[in-house]
C-alpha cells in the first residue's frame, strides 16, 4: 500500500499498546504466560525487526511476534527512567490495525462496544472494550473516529485470532440486518505490515515539533491528525500507554524503517517491552491476559467510564445485560492497586483480609522504578476495594502487608492544552 492510503484507507490511527517487567534492571516475564510462548511456533516480525537487530536488541517471543525486550546494555529500569524524564521510542507494530468503513459503521461498532461513538468528534479517540455475550472482555481497544462512516480500531496482538474471527462473525451477521440492507453495510480492512511506533516522554513534543511544521499544541490528548514529518505524511495521535505525554504514529510499510530512523535520534532512546510494562503499571493501565480476560466485566475492571452515558440507560450492545446489572447492583469484585511491603507480589499471588479470608488475586506486580516501592494490581471482593484498606498478600509462601492504593500510582502527564 502506498502513502496515498492515509486519508482514504487509513481513516485514522491511534492506539493502545503493551508490555513486560523489570526487577532492578533485570526482567521478569513470569506474568506474561498468556503472551510469551515458551516454545513458539513460527513468529511474526514487525517491519522493524532488522532495525532492532541492528541496534542491539534482545528479541523475545511475545504475542506471536519476535519483539525487542531491551537494547544493548541498557537495562529496563534505566530505559523506564529515561522515558519518565526524557523521551523513548517503542515499536508497537505488532498491534492489529484495522479500518472499518461503511454507512452503518457507527451503529455496527456501537453494537460491539459500550462506547457512545455517535457523539465522538471527528479525529478523536476513545478507549473501549469488545464484550462477549456474557459481558466478559474479549479485548481492550482504541477506536478513532474520522467520520460517521470511517473508524480506525487498534486491538492487541495476543488476541489477533480471537478478535479477527469475532469481527468476521459479527460483520456477516450485521450485513444481513435490515439496517445494513437499508442504509449500507460495513467492511473491515486489516492494515497488514503497517508500522506503528510510540514516541513517549516529557520531551516527546519538543522533539517531534522540530521535525514538522504542524503546530503540535493544537493536538491535545486523544486527538489525531495527518502530520508532515520531514517529507512523510503520516497519521499522528496524541496519547500512549506510559502515562506520559506522547504520540503514536502509523506508518505505511515502505516508510516504516526510514521514519523510525528519523524519530530515534538523541535524546530519543529505543525502548523495549521491559520498560513498557513497568511504565504502564505505574500509570494504572491494564494488560490483557493478566488484568483483563473474558471472565471479567468492564465494571469489575474499573473501566465503567468507557460506557457512554446514554448507553448506561439504554444498553443495546453485546454483553449489556451483565454490564448494566453490575452498574446498578455493583460488581462482585473490583480491580484495585496496592503498595506491598517487603517483596514484589507477582501475577497469581493470593490476597487475604487480615482475618485470613481469601478475597482476591494479584494480576500484575513490580518494584516501581519511579517510586522505589513495590506496586501491584489485582481484584478483590467488593467492599475491600477502598483506598487505605489493609490486606495481606502471599508472596512466595509468606504473607506480606499491603494497602489498597489509588491508581495511577504515578501521576499522568497527558497534554490537554
Amino acid at each position: 500500500m502506498s502513502s496515498m492510503l492515509t486519508k482514504t484507507a487509513l481513516a485514522s490511527v491511534s492506539s493502545s499498546v503493551r508490555r513486560a517487567s523489570p526487577i532492578h534492571g533485570r526482567i521478569s516475564l513470569r506474568h506474561y504466560s498468556a503472551e510469551i510462548e515458551a516454545t513458539p511456533q513460527k513468529l511474526r516480525k514487525t517491519g522493524l525487526y532488522d532495525f532492532h537487530i541492528k541496534h542491539g536488541a534482545k528479541m523475545v517471543p511475545f504475542a506471536g511476534y519476535s519483539m525487542p525486550l531491551s537494547y544493548g546494555a541498557v537495562g529496563a529500569v534505566a530505559s523506564h527512567l529515561h522515558v519518565r524524564n526524557s523521551v523513548g521510542l517503542f515499536d508497537v507494530g505488532h498491534m492489529v490495525q484495522s479500518i472499518f468503513r461503511g454507512p452503518t459503521a457507527t451503529a455496527f461498532l456501537e453494537r460491539l462496544t459500550p462506547s457512545s461513538l455517535s457523539s465522538l468528534a471527528p479525529y478523536t479517540s476513545t478507549l473501549s472494550v469488545l464484550l462477549n455475550p456474557t459481558g466478559g472482555i474479549i479485548d481492550d481497544t482504541i477506536i478513532t473516529k474520522h467520520a460517521e462512516d470511517a473508524f480506525y480500531v487498534v486491538t492487541n496482538a495476543g488476541r489477533r485470532d480471537r478478535d479477527l474471527a469475532w469481527f468476521k462473525e459479527q460483520l456477516e451477521e450485521w450485513n444481513k440486518s435490515d439496517e445494513a440492507k437499508a442504509k449500507g453495510g460495513v467492511e473491515q480492512e486489516v492494515l497488514e505490515d503497517w508500522g506503528l511506533v510510540a514516541l513517549q516522554g516529557p520531551e516527546a513534543a519538543s522533539y517531534l515539533q522540530g521535525l514538522t511544521s504542524f503546530n503540535l499544541s493544537e493536538l491535545t490528548f486523544g486527538k489525531s491528525a495527518f502530520v508532515p514529518i520531514e517529507g512523510f505524511n503520516v497519521h499522528v495521535a496524541r496519547g500512549g500507554y506510559t502515562g506520559e505525554d506522547g504520540f503514536e504514529i502509523s506508518i505505511p510499510p515502505s516508510q516504516t524503517v526510514d521514519l523510525t530512523s528519523l524519530l530515534s535520534k538523541s535524546p530519543v532512546q529505543l525502548t523495549g517491552l521491559g520498560a513498557r510494562d513497568s511504565l504502564r503499571l505505574e500509570a494504572g493501565m491494564c494488560l490483557y491476559g493478566s488484568d483483563l480476560d473474558e471472565q471479567t466485566s468492564v465494571v469489575e475492571a474499573g473501566l465503567s467510564w468507557v460506557i457512554g452515558k446514554n448507553r448506561k440507560e439504554t444498553g443495546g450492545f453485546i454483553g449489556d445485560e451483565l454490564t448494566l446489572k453490575h452498574l446498578k447492583e455493583g460488581p462482585p469484585r473490583r480491580r484495585v492497586g496496592f503498595f506491598v511491603e517487603g517483596a514484589p507480589a507477582r501475577h497469581g499471588a493470593k490476597i487475604y483480609a487480615p482475618g485470613g479470608e481469601e478475597i482476591g488475586e494479584v494480576t500484575s506486580g513490580i518494584p516501581s522504578p519511579t517510586l522505589n516501592k513495590n506496586i501491584a494490581m489485582g481484584y478483590v471482593k467488593n467492599g475491600f476495594h477502598k483506598k487505605g484498606t489493609e490486606v495481606e498478600i502471599d508472596v512466595r509462601n509468606k504473607l506480606r502487608k499491603a494497602v489498597v492504593a489509588k491508581m495511577p500510582f504515578v501521576e499522568t502527564r497527558y497534554f490537554r492544552g
